[in-house]
């Protein structure tokens, strides 16, 4: 190789290392983004956790659903952000132990599966279809779910810190806080990506109007000595019908975090039952409250896509037929 060729040969390895090293921060700054939110709602929901059996367990585990979020995003490049949240998390709870592997493999795996689920079921962020919704829910939340919940659970059984005839309560509860986290706050952080401040009056009153409704009925429902909290499900109607998922997901989310502070302070229709109880009646209030918003939302919008496709194929053929009349004679 002559002198020339191997000075232009050095000089585009430097141009190659100089684009890599400015690439680097675009690929780390996401999987720290990530890191951090993870962090952040782990901290948050290990403020309401349950010592269940001697295990640790939270009816909302908001992680999972910013997971799944983020690698929707992103792509499946954020995945050590996960784990490094999740690594962190456990490190918030007691000190980390190579045991604990499988717990972080779990909560990193348990997103990772969903996304690649949903990714062969043609699923679409906008979730403006009925399929989409449903989608969500089995092949995002249900589903995936089991492995975190599988392997947390046999890991806690490995290490001596639970009883293997205590599996089942430890694991249903683990898998269920899971698949909530999912069902709940990815509709909200998909929705809040493209969300538009109302541009209508009427629509901002509205809003406004369905916002202070569902505080105030939530708070009722769940604080009530009374067995009222289907009363949450007229304010879930109303946000589905009127905003979608827009409405419907910020509701959901609502209704979930003041029933897991009423439950947990055994307050209202939590009261005086025992801790399986209370973990059996939340979870399947947070899990029809989240089905009932995600899938109604889902449903109203392609039916309204639909009928917005419908008029745009009568307007042009109404167009093609004024084209095709007969002309006026002129005169």
């Amino acid at each position: 190789m002559s002198r020339p060729a191997r000075g232009q040969a050095l000089l585009s390895d430097d141009v190659v290392r100089i684009e890599e090293w400015r690439r680097l921060p675009a690929a780390v700054l996401p999987v720290l983004g990530v890191a951090a939110a993870y962090y952040v709602a782990g901290r948050l929901g290990l403020l309401q956790r349950v010592v269940l059996d001697g295990a640790v367990v939270t009816a909302l585990w908001a992680p999972t659903g910013i997971a799944l979020a983020a690698l929707l995003w992103r792509g499946p490049r954020v995945w050590p952000g996960i784990a490094l949240g999740t690594y962190l998390t456990i490190e918030r709870i007691a000190s980390f132990h190579p045991a604990d592997v499988g717990i972080l493999a779990g909560n990193t795996l348990a997103p990772l599966c969903a996304y690649v689920l949903l990714g062969r079921a043609g699923f679409r962020v906008e979730l403006d279809r009925l399929r989409d919704g449903v989608a969500l829910v089995f092949l995002g939340g249900l589903i995936p779910m089991l492995i975190s919940a599988t392997l947390g659970t046999w890991t806690l059984v490995a290490t001596g810190n639970l009883a293997l005839s205590r599996f089942w309560p430890v694991w249903t509860a683990w898998w269920a806080g899971d698949a909530m986290g999912v069902l709940v706050v990815t509709p909200l952080l998909l929705t809040l990506r493209r969300a538009r401040i109302p541009r209508d009056g009427y629509r901002v009153v509205e809003a406004t109007a369905l916002l202070v409704t569902a505080v105030t009925v939530s708070l009722v429902a769940t604080r009530s000595s009374l067995s009222l909290l289907f009363l949450v499900f007229t304010v879930l109607v109303w946000a589905a019908v009127r905003f979608q998922l827009a409405g419907s997901a910020p509701c959901a989310l609502l209704v979930s975090v003041l029933a897991v502070l009423a439950a947990t302070d055994h307050a209202g229709p939590f009261a005086d039952h025992t801790l399986l109880e209370v973990m059996v009646t939340l979870q399947l209030l947070n899990g029809a409250a989240a089905l009932t918003g995600l899938l109604l939302a889902a449903l109203v919008t392609e039916q309204n896509d639909v009928r917005l496709r419908i008029e745009r194929i009568c307007e042009d053929l109404a167009e093609v037929v004024e084209q095709l009349g007969p002309t006026k004679p002129e005169h």
